[in-house]
């Protein structure tokens, strides 16, 4: 198999082609179409071997990689999208200092020769489509919050009746799009079997209402996760220690990688499920009775919260809690 990394960004791609003999061959294509076949036809002619034949290893960046990379996969090659975090470290283990795009698309190729890191797949089409839906969502509810702040400062100053006026059009504009959103959300779960079927399951769960259901179907179903806690560490709701020997132990805190929207959505949850899901009340109250503090113990029940969604969905059952 041959390895080549790709470092991607918005307008272009640094290609690393990793020879047997450890020597390097590099080439830059543009971040389109164009580019993207010319790529294969570079690789093609070099390796002289057929598209299968072929390892693209590539960081998860932001939104430039996606389409790249599913295309890519539907050629018929093999891709790889790796945490850029696990790089970095990788990086930095193999004495490399200097950054640049050439340079890592090199550091990728090297990863993914040493590593063999496991193969990507995009996610189904409907899992794909629920995914913009949502992120749609989310950017008007952040509009939406932002108009209303606007309306709130301007009480307190001298605003002009037409920027007033303006104000109270938009956010008009934005709770009916915010409300069609929704309305579209909903039919698309309902028009997929598998998806209502995950939906509903899911709600089983207290402390899990429309809002958690729907990003933890995008989540999982999007992800080729091999493990609960995998599921977890990637929205950022694994424990970081800071320890060693016995001068310096800080307190332990939430990775925070992955999404923030998401980790926000899920705080509120775990508070009504501390509440209301007995798993995870029980768990909330022996946190703190062994004196973790309250932040601790809601980012413990964050991850619970996950775990139980993974459970649900991986086994296809109701929640059953586990406290008798």
């Amino acid at each position: 198999m041959n390895v080549i990394g790709i470092d991607i960004s918005k307008a272009k791609l640094d290609c690393a082609w990793l020879r047997e003999n450890n020597k390097v061959k590099s080439k830059v294509f543009s971040n389109q179409i164009e580019g993207w076949k010319a790529l294969i036809s570079w690789a093609q002619k070099n390796t002289q071997e057929g598209t299968a034949q072929l390892h693209f290893v590539m960081e998860a960046t932001g939104v430039y990689h996606e389409n790249f990379a599913a295309w890519l996969y539907d050629q018929g090659a093999s891709v790889s999208v790796i945490n850029p975090a696990y790089v970095k470290h990788y990086a930095q283990g193999i004495g490399v200092r200097t950054k640049n795009d050439k340079k890592d698309s090199v550091v990728l190729a090297r990863y993914g020769v040493k590593e063999s890191p496991l193969l990507w797949q995009p996610a189904p089409l409907e899992i794909r489509t629920l995914k913009a839906l949502l992120v749609r969502l989310d950017a008007v509810e952040k509009d939406l919050l932002r108009e209303n702040n606007r309306l709130e400062k301007s009480t307190f100053t001298e605003t002009p009746a037409a920027v007033l006026e303006s104000i109270e059009l938009t956010i008009e504009f934005l709770k009916k799009e915010r409300k069609n959103l929704e309305k579209l959300i909903e039919e698309h779960l309902n028009k997929h079997d598998k998806l209502k079927a995950d939906n509903a399951l899911l709600k089983t769960i207290p402390g899990v209402g429309p809002v958690i259901a729907q990003r933890m179907i995008m989540i999982i179903g999007g992800h080729q996760f091999s493990s609960a806690s995998q599921c977890a560490a990637y929205l950022g709701l694994i424990p970081v220690e800071k320890e060693s020997g016995s001068s310096i132990k800080g307190r332990s805190r939430l990775a925070k990688n992955g999404n923030p929207t998401i980790r926000a959505k899920l705080y509120m949850a775990a508070i009504s499920a501390k509440q209301y899901n007995p798993d995870i009340k029980a768990q909330y109250v022996r946190l703190t009775e062994k004196g973790k503090s309250k932040k601790s113990a809601l980012g413990a029940a964050m991850r619970k919260l996950v775990q139980i969604c993974f459970g649900v969905l991986k086994h296809q059952q109701p929640y059953q809690p586990q406290i008798g």
